[in-house]
């Protein structure tokens, strides 16, 4: 519950003699106004302060003698670390880990330039994923989201680095991230980070696929092995949907682009895309025991139809396209459906979203080769215009009607 709904609402309750004025007043009073605009100032002044230093010191570099340079990078890493500590002591947290997050930028900043001082040569991504570490670290002690998501983009910039310098996955790296940073996400349950480390784990899963020369389908085994993880430890609202999403939202785009590029059988890179039958097979059906498994524990059975994604049309000699495509709309209209049934905005939004999508899927499938572009564009976009405020208007009204069959009860 936040103030600005609750400052909404309390008016309509006190007409209606809910509660009365004072009752109102009391309970906007257990809401303090929060400014959250202001507390990012720290945030983003850090952000540009440490881009700042590091460019200032890159300029400058080769002028300054290699002692007073050793003195630099240690000094300001103890300075930004000291000075955090301190302001979150005084109370100033956003300050502090503000402060925080320059001490995590200048350790890494400071083990590059060290390199570059002394000429030592990286045979692997060890040097990023240490400064990963470091920021890590900083999160479990702060118990900061701004720490957590700055780890985060490192361990993924560790991979990537290891992945286009060395061609080479770091696993290191990778059970790092899952291991330290995704049980920092279940223990907060907070839906951002949730949803950041799933984005992170999938996109990992396909660098893995890139760097290790395994058929790309082998990408959806790591990214649906995390789809079944949310069915068994999170509950769905608090988390759970959070570390589905993105996995889902992978195979969605997959089922896109088999779409659009309509595919078949025989057809070139099918050896960089299809897994060996038997063995891809036996995974998905072990990850889908599994997952219908957690599903009838928390008694959300119906949702094992979010599977249809991850049906195997691909491996079919015919009718890729228009299976995928059957499978996109009937996947959009089940989170439809669900978000309606739970009465939960998130997901009616995002079926929506989704609707939307097959749709222009579908229609640029079918007119694209025929029609002419100009035409196309223009029926496109009033479709797409059209669709959006037919969704939006039934939205509203099931939603008010909710709301109002909840005040009658």
């Amino acid at each position: 519950m936040s103030r600005k709904w609750l400052e909404k609402e309390a008016p309509v309750w006190v007409e209606r003699g809910i509660v009365t004025r004072e009752q109102a007043d009391q309970l906007l009073g257990m809401y303090e106004t929060k400014q959250h605009a202001v507390g990012l100032l720290p945030i983003l002044g850090s952000i540009l302060v440490g881009l700042g230093i590091l460019s200032f010191i890159a300029a400058n570099w080769q002028d300054i003698p290699q002692l007073v340079r050793l003195a630099m990078i240690v000094l300001l890493m103890i300075g930004f670390y000291a000075g955090g500590e301190l302001a979150l002591r005084r109370g100033h947290d956003k300050l502090g880990v503000a402060l925080a997050g320059l001490g995590v930028v200048s350790f890494g900043g400071g083990i590059v330039l060290i390199g570059q001082m002394f000429h030592l040569v990286a045979y692997n991504a060890g040097t990023f994923i240490l400064w990963a570490c470091a920021g890590m670290a900083a999160a479990f002690l702060y118990r900061s989201r701004y720490l957590y998501l700055l780890s985060l983009l490192l361990f993924n910039i560790a991979q990537w680095y290891s992945v286009a310098e060395f061609d080479d996955f770091s696993y290191t790296a990778f059970v790092l991230l899952v291991a330290g940073l995704g049980f920092y996400g279940w223990k907060s349950r907070h839906s951002l980070l949730i949803w950041c480390f799933s984005f992170s784990v999938t996109v990992q899963g396909l660098m893995w696929a890139v760097a290790s020369d395994v058929p790309f389908l082998w990408m959806f085994i790591p990214a649906m092995a995390l789809y079944v993880l949310g069915d068994w430890l999170m509950d769905e609202r608090h988390g759970g949907y959070a570390l589905q999403t993105a996995p889902l939202a992978a195979a969605f785009i997959f089922a896109i682009v088999m779409v659009l590029s309509g595919h078949e059988r025989g057809g070139i890179g099918d050896g960089r895309l299809l897994a060996e039958p038997l063995y891809y097979f036996a995974a998905l059906a072990l990850l889908l025991a599994v997952s219908l498994a957690g599903k009838l524990r928390n008694g959300r059975v119906s949702s094992a139809f979010e599977w249809i994604l991850l049906a195997p049309f691909v491996y079919l000699p015919s009718g890729v396209d228009i299976l995928y495509l059957l499978a996109l709309f009937f996947f959009s209209l089940y989170v439809l459906w669900s978000g309606y049934a739970e009465e939960w905005r998130f997901k009616i939004n995002f079926g929506t979203f989704l609707f939307i999508c097959s749709t222009m899927v579908a229609y640029g499938k079918l007119t694209w080769d025929f029609m002419d572009k100009s035409l196309f564009f223009i029926l496109g976009g009033a479709i797409l215009i059209g669709l959006s405020w037919y969704l939006n208007r039934r939205k509203k009204k099931f939603l008010h009607d909710t709301k109002e069959g909840n005040g009658h009860v």
